[in-house]
């Protein structure tokens, strides 16, 4: 695939990128100023999470485009990603099949052999893995194979390209190292279950593969497309007919809301658009009004020992399903039924944001204002109203280690 900017006239642009150890600033300032010059814009238009505000900054922020080469570079030599790599097989025998255990839960302390694990909500188990360690290796794979799609597709430079292929073969391709679609055990408990319904939230982390496969075009042959593609179609169709799917879809919190935007957004990757619309008019009737009372409180997320947490980690499911509704022209932002809104839920939050002293609940870990970046740089997206532009102008003013929502869609 050609590189998005033309060549550079009278520079020997290979000699000197192979003996870079990695990009120079001055040649980050380089690349911005020829990607002002390409349709950033015409290609966000086919991507489902990505948006046109990321490719803006890549030209016009040197720091945004260094933020991700940085860790494109970090991904060319990280190993290739694979189910078959875990220690120890789910209760089905087979490595190919996603395995993961609870992240609350704990040996019990009053039996021999630590059966069965015990709940500590919030608190997670580092132990975990080690015994079944598939979600931090989806992890990886997601934000490896993100981050060389967005460089390769900046700089043209097939070694991003080929890493990321090679990654994506290795993980839905291969016979040897391939995932079986589906999360039949994912989340298990020892001594208690196999794998749980609840554990579908960590294939989250797939939804950003999806516009790394439209990032890296041609780069990907035809029939590897469409592999990758059936294999969502396979996996999508599981969520939607097995036991574990229907037990998460009917989650009151932000499981369910992450269900939704996995649903949608595979459907919209392998072109179910009846499916997409569909499972967003759910979201509609089903989550807005039930999740959200009439200032705003989600009170099946406040209940927890983390309430900030995961209020807006409910928000950031909203945060992809509003985009993912603007592809296909079902309003998810401004739904409102019975003056339950999600707007003023997002509301609530940069309400706090801007007069933190108010927020009446407890907290494990304190309140960390950081936590709202991804859900108010959506809110201001989506609403024009001075209350959101203030508080994402707040956190964005703030010094932080935090990821740039633009670039880490799924956290």
């Amino acid at each position: 695939m050609e590189s998005l900017f033309s060549p550079l006239s009278g520079l020997q642009f290979e000699e000197v990128w192979y003996a870079m150890p990695r990009l120079t600033p001055i040649l980050i300032v380089i690349f911005t100023a020829l990607l002002s010059q390409v349709g950033w814009a015409a290609a966000s238009e086919k991507l489902a999470v990505f948006d046109a505000e990321l490719f803006d900054a890549l030209e016009r922020e040197p720091e945004t485009l260094a933020e991700i080469t940085e860790s494109a570079w970090q991904a060319l030599n990280n190993p290739l990603y694979s189910v078959v790599d875990k220690k120890s097989a789910p209760a089905s025998g087979d490595r190919h099949d996603y395995y993961s255990l609870g992240p609350y839960w704990w040996p019990n302390p009053d039996t021999e052999n630590g059966l069965p694990y015990i709940r500590r909500d919030g608190k997670r188990n580092p132990e975990i893995n080690q015994q079944a360690g598939d979600n931090r290796r989806l992890v990886a794979l997601s934000r490896d194979v993100t981050a060389l799609a967005l460089v390769y597709r900046a700089t043209g430079d097939t070694r991003y390209a080929d890493k990321a292929r090679a990654q994506l073969h290795n993980w839905f391709i291969h016979p040897d190292t391939r995932m079986n679609p589906n999360f039949q055990h994912a989340q298990a408990i020892p001594g208690i279950n196999d794998g749980r319904g609840i554990g579908i939230i960590e294939a989250r982390f797939f939804i950003p593969l999806i516009d790394a496969v439209e990032l890296l075009g041609t780069h990907l042959s035809t029939e590897e497309t469409q592999y990758i593609q059936q294999w969502f179609r396979q996996f999508n169709h599981w969520l939607l007919t097995s036991d574990n799917g229907f037990e998460e879809d009917n989650w009151h919190n932000n499981h369910g809301t992450w269900f939704d935007a996995q649903v949608v957004a595979f459907a919209l990757f392998t072109g179910d658009l009846d499916t997409a619309k569909r499972r967003l008019r759910i979201t509609q009737m089903r989550r807005i009004g039930a999740q959200f009372d009439r200032h705003g409180n989600q009170h099946a997320e406040f209940e927890r020992t983390r309430p900030w947490h995961y209020a807006n980690f409910n928000l950031e499911a909203y945060n992809l399903l509003g985009r993912f509704g603007e592809k296909v022209g079902v309003d998810i932002w401004n739904y409102s039924v019975d003056g339950h809104a999600l707007k003023k839920g997002y509301a609530l939050i940069a309400e706090t944001v801007l007069a933190p002293e108010n927020w009446p609940y407890k907290e494990m870990y304190g309140l960390d204002l950081q936590v709202a970046r991804s859900t108010l740089y959506h809110a201001q997206r989506a609403y024009p109203d001075a209350l959101f532009t203030q508080a994402w102008d707040k956190l964005a003013n703030l010094s932080t280690a935090a990821p740039d929502p633009r670039l880490v869609p799924v956290e």
